[in-house]
This record gives C-alpha cells, structure tokens and sequence, in this order.
C-alpha cells in the first residue's frame, strides 16, 4: 500500500532532488525573463510588434541551439546583438549543467554521492554498521515511521541499500565526520552493530554527543559490562534472547509450567503454543476443537503454513507447525497447555539435545541446565560444557546423542544450511521430537518449517524487533514472538464504536482487551463507544501493527507495573 502526503509540504526530498527542484525552478525563470526582456526590445528597440510566445519560441531555440533566424532581419541595435549572443553562450552553459545533473546521474552508472540523496533528518536513528540483514531493520524502521540514517563502510553495501530507497551513507563509524554528516546534531539515538569495533564506535559518538542515546547490539553477552562502562546506554544480545526463547518453547512442551507468557493484567495473559506432531488436534478445524470449552482459553490467531489469520478461519485445520496465539486466565491457559499436550511413553528422564554451543546455544543450555533434565550438547569444536564432539548434521552424531528418544532438540548453528540439514535429519530419525530452528537469514524461515522444524526464529527478525522495543517501549509478546502486541490509546477512536472503528478491516490488527478505570477486561462488546480515555490492547502480525501505527498516527504506551 502506498500512502500519499495530505500536502505537498509533507513531501520530503533528497539532497541532490532539491538541487534538481531549484536548477529547473531557476531555468523556468530565466527563460521567462528572457522572453520578457526579448519582446520588450523587439517592440521598443527594432520596432517589431510581435506576441510574447513567438518570443519564448525564439528564447527556446537560441538557449537549446536548434536553429533561429526568423527575427535576424529584424536585428538593428547594438544592445538586441548583445542579448542574443548572451542568450546563446548561457544556453550552452545550461546544457552542461543539465547534462551532468540531470541526464548522467539519471540514465547512467555514474558515480553518486551518496549524502545527496538524503532527506532532511531530525528525531532520527543513526545506525553503524548493522549485521544482521539490514534491510529487516531498515524496513521495520520505514513501516513504524522512524527515521534512520544508515552509515556502512562497505561502499558497495551502502550504495546497494540506497538504490533500494533506504537512507544510507557510507562512511566508517569510528571517524566523528560519519556521524556529522547523519546529522547526530538532531538524533535521537545510536544504533550500533559493529562487532569488536563497537567500543571505538561508542567513544567516538560520546566525544561527538554525552546526551544521545546509545544502543549497541552483541553477540558476546559477556560484553554487557563494558559496553555499558565505555558508554553505551543499552547493550542486546539478540542471539541470547533467541535461545532462551527457543528453550523455553522446549521445555513448555514437556513440562505444565507456562514459561513464554505475558501478563496484559491481573486475570490475563496472552501465550503462544506450537502445535506438535502427536497433539491430539492434528487434523481438527479449529471450530470443532472445544478449545474454549474444554479449558477457557481464547485462540486469538492462528499462524498456519507460514500465514497468520486474525481472527482465524474457523473451518482452517490445525497442522503439525500450526502456531495458536491464545489469551485468557493463568488456569486456562495451563489447561491448555494439558489439553494439547500428547501422550508421552514411560521414561525415566526427559531429553532435550542443543545443536551448537555458541551464543545461542549456551543460552539456551542456561535455561534448560535449570531444570531436571537430561541435556546433551553437541558442538564441532571440543569445549567446555560440550558433550559431543562432531558435525550435528551427522547421523552418527545425532544417534550417539540419543536422537530416538529425545523429546526436543534445539538447532541452534550458525550456519542455516547446517541448520536445515540436521532439521531434516532429525525429524527422519525421531518423528515425534519436537524440533526448535534457529536461521540466520529471514527467508529461510519457510525453508526450516518445510524441513520439518516445529518452531523457527530468524536472528534478524529478533534483532529487530528488540531494536523496535527499544526505541517505541512497545509492549510486545517477547522480543522473539511471531506476534506483535500493542497497547495504544482511543484517542483516534473516540466518539465511535469498535464495530465503527475500522481497526481491523484497515489494519488487519485485532482488539483483544479494553483498558479503563474500572481494569482490564477480555470481555469486548463491539457496541462500546469510546471516550478516548481508554487503553486497547491489540494484536497482530508485523506488517499489520506497523500498517496500525502508519494509518492512526498513534503511538504505543508502556504497560503498567
């Protein structure tokens, strides 16, 4: 969908479209300068009475050199001669400009500044150096409306990025003159992703600006503290919250404790539930499951095949990797839990394997090392808390891990070909185990659900939804949810209905609890008509949320407590 400006005002332009703006503003008034100055000596000077367009005809000849000479016979004053041949050598001179202004930089390959093609920037964030697929972030920050200067040091990168739209300069974060030119003057924040040049990056932004916002991002959660010391405000460490995340969805399915829920109020919480192989509503329509009658829970969405469906198609069937977000009650929502939980054989421990021990990996084994199960780890490179030594997309490996009889395995390697091999390997040699992707790339998402994964989070797709969180507070499922979850004002909405609201016909976000003086509750008549004193909390994909925030122009507030 493409949004227009009310006003032309509105319209922000590049650098270099502002200098092409003045350039033809400046030619138009020349040429009608001359027009005018032409028709006034042919009449005063040479006698001639002719009309203003056979002047401009004429103006235009002479300045583009296509040929003129109707008026040559006209021709008798000295000061008629000095204009024509001033407006001669000044059409010339123009063509030059237009030429390599307009029509080089235009239709061909030629080398481009990039600081020209900045908008004028002010509340923006400066990010340096982002490693994570830029063009997630860079799109999540388009869509929430954040402006953003992007500074790369890979010239290439940089001049890739700012053909696709985005506002990207190159440049090396570590010279104060980068940020100088991202205007860190008017910034609100800085984003930085720089690996071991974050520290150097830190420092040079605080010998610029004590007052900006520093964000940083790491894949060394061990770096927290000095990152913080050396300046930074707040350090993430998407990798880590990846993994916990993927272990927590491990542990939920074989343990009753709710461990990936979040509380919108006293009496509700809102949780998200993978659908396994073995659940015993595998092939039902989600009207014919009695979810709500048999524990109270509310499916609020279904992701099913990658989709998500808000509210979801009662006639759509629930499938292995189907996704239920629900809300309700603490107890309905642990019924749940019971209620889909298959049927386990009779073990004597519960066995949950990690696939690579790097950061995701060892945050993962922090999570699951806290409860009684039996962990077994396995890494390519022999360290400490390594169990198995080898290649995990190996099937020797995988059965000397006890693949057969595992109840999940959390795949988190670096590397997604890696990861989609020993998803598919996995899934051959166990197939009921519960099987948790970690990819690098976001569109290889699809690709692990198709391997066989149960549940898939992609490293960029985390990283910036935290960096979202972070500069919006948003109030969202977790950093590492499929969803999003947003509490905003009525503001918009006052005086009317939510039937007459519009939200999720224009938005595809859906109301899922009303906040007043009087609480929180579930319970949404769609006849209420707002005050604009009210609180909504709403939910829905990333495009639909960020579709809300762009349509309504309102902004999320932080939940209570």
């Amino acid at each position: 969908m493409v949004y227009l400006p009310d006003r032309i005002s509105d319209i922000e332009l590049s650098r270099r479209d502002r200098l092409v703006v003045y350039y033809l503003s400046g030619l138009l008034v020349l040429i009608f300068a001359y027009t005018v100055t032409y028709n006034v000596l042919m009449a005063e000077l040479e006698g001639a009475d002719q009309s203003m367009f056979a002047s401009f005809e004429f103006i235009v000849q002479t300045m583009t050199t296509t040929g003129y000479g109707q008026d040559s016979d006209v021709w008798s004053h000295p000061v008629t001669f000095l204009f024509v041949a001033g407006t001669q050598i000044s059409g010339i001179a123009l063509g030059f400009f237009t030429l390599r202004l307009i029509i080089i930089p235009l239709f061909t390959g030629a080398e481009v500044d990039l600081d020209n093609r900045l908008t004028p920037k002010s509340d923006h964030v400066i990010i340096c150096e982002y490693r994570r697929d830029s063009a997630v972030l860079l799109e999540e920050l388009t869509e929430l409306g954040i402006e953003y200067v992007l500074i790369s040091s890979s010239e290439e990168n940089a001049k890739e990025l700012s053909d696709e739209g985005y506002s990207v300069i190159h440049g090396s974060p570590q010279e104060a003159s980068a940020f100088e030119r991202a205007s860190i003057d008017t910034a609100r924040a800085v984003i930085t992703d720089a690996g071991d040049a974050n520290v150097n990056t830190i420092l040079t932004v605080r010998s610029i600006d004590e007052e900006v916002d520093i964000i940083t991002l790491t894949d060394d959660s061990d770096m927290r503290g000095i990152l913080v010391e050396t300046g930074a405000d707040s350090v993430l460490s998407p990798h880590g919250v990846l993994g916990h995340r993927l272990a927590e969805k491990a542990i939920s399915s074989i343990r009753s404790d709710l461990t990936d829920t979040i509380e919108l109020g006293d009496e509700i919480e809102v949780m998200e539930v993978p659908i396994q192989p073995g659940n015993r509503l595998i092939g039902t329509r989600i009207r014919d499951s009695k979810i709500r009658e048999e524990t109270g829970a509310n499916i609020i969405g279904a992701w099913i095949d990658g989709e998500l469906q808000l509210p979801p198609d009662p006639n759509a069937v629930i499938r292995s990797n189907t996704v239920l977000p629900l809300t309700g009650a603490h107890e309905a929502l642990e019924a749940f839990s019971d209620f889909v939980r298959p049927a386990r054989t009779l073990r004597n421990h519960d066995r949950i394997i990690i696939a690579g021990q790097g950061e995701v990996g060892q945050a993962a084994h922090e999570v699951v090392s806290e409860e009684r199960l039996d962990v077994v780890t396995i890494d390519i490179d022999d360290r400490d808390g390594v169990d198995i030594v080898g290649d995990a997309g190996s099937e020797g490996i995988l059965r000397e891990a006890g693949i057969g009889t595992a109840d999940a395995i959390v795949v988190g390697l670096p590397n997604d070909s890696a990861s989609l091999l020993t998803t598919v390997l996995a899934r051959s040699l166990n197939p009921d185990i519960e099987i948790l992707t970690r990819v690098s790339d976001a569109g290889a998402t699809r690709k692990a659900l198709s391997a066989g994964a149960d549940y898939v989070l992609s490293v960029p797709r985390v990283s910036a939804r935290m960096v979202a969180r972070e500069l919006r507070g948003e109030d969202v499922l977790a950093p590492a949810s499929q969803i999003r979850l947003l509490r905003v004002p009525t503001t918009p909405f006052a005086g009317s209905t939510l039937a007459e609201s519009g939200i999720y016909e224009q938005t595809g976000c859906r109301v899922i609890a009303v906040e007043d003086d009087s609480g929180l509750t579930s319970s949404i008549d769609p006849q209420r008509r707002f005050t604009g004193e009210e609180r909504i909390v709403l939910v829905g994909s990333d495009e639909a949320v960020q579709r809300f925030e762009k349509r309504f122009d309102v902004s999320p507030v932080a939940a209570e407590g």
